[in-house]
């Protein structure tokens, strides 16, 4: 079964209330084993509008990254990053499996 990715580019207007986001989503994440790749950081933007955080978070399965994202925890955390932050774009990718 492939690996599902979170891929998020994310433009944070306020640090201090972003970390209030990050500490009501360790529950979510933790219970669908997140395995964050990126988060943050240094980047080259190559094309395109690039954001001030990119995020990738791996999941065992689709399915895990979808219940993830619909759980009640991330769902409160959701709605605190939405007032701290933009997010340009969030996706849910199925990786390769061959």
């Amino acid at each position: 079964m492939p690996k599902a990715y979170w891929v998020a580019h994310v433009q944070v207007n306020d640090p201090e209330g972003y970390k209030d986001y990050i500490a009501t989503a360790k529950p979510a994440f933790e219970r669908y084993g997140a395995k964050f790749l990126a988060r943050g950081g240094p980047f080259e933007s190559l094309e395109g509008d690039s954001a001030g955080r990119n995020v990738i978070i791996e999941f065992e399965s689709m399915q895990a990254a979808k219940d993830c994202y619909n759980a009640p925890e991330y769902q409160a955390a959701k709605a605190i990053r939405e007032k701290h932050a933009v997010a340009k774009m969030m996706m849910i990718l199925e990786g390769h499996d061959g």
